[in-house]
């Protein structure tokens, strides 16, 4: 046998043990390439968070549930979607109201995710969901105000503008229901509204002067009504005297028949004494301190009126 023929196996030892190294390294690649797509392919549900699996841009699931999940490679992707009420500013924007005014207005929005399949397969984003309900809020802000005056909007005590955010709440929420967008908006307030800087001079001396004709006509009313229940009280007060005159006098002419009848019952009586007695009331009438009375001394007058007595 030639020696050509003959294999030393020694020699062939080493290229064996590259080879066992470069399988284990492979196999060892791969398990690390899998572990990687594995971990890359397992998501995690939080409390207060939907996840939204979608493939080829259809939505196949949503995860409510917390815990750890798992999608897909390569064909599948995941959203999350926040369960709770979320805030919104709106930029300020001018509008104009009915009587041609122009004024800032500045909202804020609380909306939540009511369907998140319905968001996501509409809308693709919160950003889309938050660009579109703002341009629904605008719109229906401007409708809104633009049927109301200046004077309405900002004074508090004819302001209806409780009712409007309900009123814009609700239609809101009806044209994002018609779009079936999948969010629903729990409330819209007006934060601030003002005039443009331009026109706020114009318009508070405007108000002003409309506040001090309003305060002029209240007292002009409260003059007019002291007149009026002065003058029903002047005359209540007339009536009232006259009544008790009125009534004074019968009373007193009552008294008067009464005293009279007395008199007369008792002089009846007496004719002398009543002759005295209307001889008493006659000095009382007729004599003073200063009175000089010229009678004839046997004058039954005189000897009366000097103490004597037939």
């Amino acid at each position: 046998m030639s020696d050509q023929n003959i294999i030393n196996l020694e020699k062939k030892k080493p290229d064996m043990q590259w080879k066992t190294i470069i399988r284990g390294g492979l196999i060892g690649a791969v398990i690390l390439i899998a572990l990687g797509v594995i971990l890359a392919n397992v998501f995690v549900v939080k409390e207060g968070e939907y996840k939204v699996v979608r493939q080829f841009g259809e939505v196949v699931k949503i995860v409510e549930e917390p815990g750890l999940n798992f999608k897909t490679p390569f064909i599948q992707s995941v959203t999350t979607v926040p369960k709770y009420q979320m805030l919104y500013d709106e930029a300020s924007a001018e509008i104009n109201t009915r009587d041609k005014k122009r004024m800032l207005i500045d909202n804020y929005v609380v909306w939540r995710v009511e369907d998140p399949e319905l968001m996501i397969s509409n809308l693709a984003s919160l950003i889309n969901a938050e660009t579109k309900m703002s341009e629904f809020v605008f719109s229906v802000v401007r409708t809104e105000l633009g049927q109301l005056n200046y004077d309405d909007i900002i004074n508090d005590e004819k302001s209806s503008r409780g009712s409007l955010n309900d009123r814009v709440t609700d239609r809101v929420n009806e044209l994002l229901a018609r779009d079936q967008y999948g969010i629903i908006v729990t409330d819209v307030r007006m934060r601030r509204t003002d005039l443009p800087p331009e026109n706020e001079a114009a318009v508070f001396t405007r108000m002003i002067s409309e506040r001090q004709s309003t305060a002029q006509e209240y007292l002009s009313r409260g003059d007019a009504d002291k007149n009026r229940i002065m003058a029903n009280t002047d005359r209540e007060v007339k009536e009232i005297l006259a009544k008790a005159e009125a009534d004074a006098d019968t009373i007193r002419g009552q008294g008067e028949g009464e005293a009279a009848k007395v008199y007369n019952d008792a002089f009846s009586k007496d004719a002398e004494f009543y002759e005295l007695y209307r001889t008493l009331e006659s000095y009382k009438k007729t004599i003073d301190g200063e009175t000089v009375i010229v009678l004839p001394s046997d004058s039954p007058y005189a000897k009366l009126l000097m103490g004597g007595m037939e």
